[in-house]
């Protein structure tokens, strides 16, 4: 947050009684004794809601321990107030089926990014779950990811949003994605994780219904999970320890995800943990599970045979692929999921991978497999 010459900026974070504090990213929306304070006149006035970037004029306190308070705004994401009043809210807008594809192919390597460009392609706007055993690459995945959209699409804003990590593979997301990396690691505690999550989440809304594209790669659905069951006290619990109201809330980030027909999408990518040893995890992922629009599952078979990526290809696939794929395309890659449906799992992914590293590109291999299909 910037507050040189009497001027600032930064996200907006509510409070329950009504006013609320201007967040700065670069410190990781951290709480911090200089952050400005916005008035409840200054959010009626101009409907604000939380995540909303907001700029303007900051006065001093008036008395001394006080926080420094916005006096004026004169940009709201990037518009004049008066522009920004005009806006319909996130809740009010028309949500489509993704339709505008995200390419995820770079180039002949990675091999995974190939796969899923082929296997579970992903539009702008979709509710996709990545399912992940334990040491089968889905950080490495991630960081593909990552990687793919910066190069590939930059128009869309990217958020990696990591609940309950470890310190150090926070950093090592941070050195290697380009995008903002929004952290509540292992040490922190379990409201920080609540307010961080539900802080990017909403950042992501206030982008995507004034126009925007926005990815946000979670990881984890189940530790956000985890921290809403610890922070939930309605008295009744399921199976597995797991209380009856905590999986409300991480169920709603989860679909927020949609593309607009006015324009704007908001895609999650979040991943499930799986095979943990823990009931509460599979419960978690078990009412996670047909809730998105796409699904990646990995499986531990291939990791195990050092099969990259180690993907189910029977498992994974896209809801309503046809909106994201042509004609020919999709006829190709029907043929080429039936031709591998007659192998074991492990031996499709390893048979798909030693075919495509054939190729440069998937342009080329779908053409030899529409080639084949004429010759037959």
């Amino acid at each position: 947050m910037s507050t040189a010459e009497q001027s600032c900026s930064g996200v907006l974070e509510m409070h329950p009684k009504g006013y609320g504090f201007l967040r700065d990213p670069a410190r990781n929306y951290k709480v911090g004794t200089n952050d400005v304070y916005v008035g409840s006149p200054l959010l009626a006035k101009f409907q604000l809601r939380q995540g909303v970037r907001l700029t303007g004029r900051v006065e001093g306190p008036a008395k001394r321990g006080e926080s420094l308070r916005l006096a004026e705004l004169t940009e709201i994401e990037g518009r004049t107030p008066d522009q920004y009043l005009g806006l319909r809210g996130f809740d009010d807008l028309t949500a489509i089926d993704p339709h505008d594809r995200i390419h995820l192919e770079v180039g002949p390597e990675p091999l995974g990014m190939r796969v899923m460009d082929l296997l579970t392609p992903i539009g702008k706007g979709q509710r996709g779950l990545i399912v992940a055993p334990p040491r089968t690459g889905k950080t490495i995945l991630l960081q593909q990811l990552a990687a793919s959209v910066t190069k590939n699409h930059p128009e869309l804003t990217l958020f990696v949003l990591l609940i309950d990590e470890r310190p150090e593979e926070v950093t090592d997301m941070r050195r290697t994605i380009q995008g903002e990396v929004i952290a509540s690691s292992s040490d922190h505690s379990t409201e920080e994780h609540i307010r961080l999550a539900q802080l990017t989440v909403d950042r992501a809304k206030r982008i995507a219904e004034t126009g925007g594209q926005v990815l946000i790669l979670l990881d984890s659905l189940t530790r956000l999970a985890r921290a809403y069951n610890k922070g939930s006290n309605s008295g009744r619990t399921m199976s597995g320890g797991m209380d009856i109201k905590a999986m409300d809330v991480p169920k709603r980030l989860f679909g927020a995800a949609r593309t607009f027909d006015e324009g704007g999408s908001l895609t999650v990518l979040a991943t499930a943990l799986i095979d943990t040893g823990s009931r509460m995890d599979e419960l978690i992922f078990q009412e996670f599970k047909g809730t998105g629009n796409m699904e990646v599952v990995l499986d531990r078979r291939l990791s195990d045979r050092r099969v990259w990526p180690a993907i189910d290809i029977q498992q994974s696939g896209t809801r309503k692929e046809e909106r994201l794929l042509d004609q020919e395309t999709l006829g190709r890659v029907n043929l080429l999921r039936r031709s591998l449906s007659e192998l074991k799992p492990t031996e499709a992914m390893e048979s798909l991978v030693r075919q495509m590293a054939k190729f440069p590109s998937n342009k080329a291999f779908l053409e030899r497999i529409g080639q084949f299909q004429k010759d037959h």
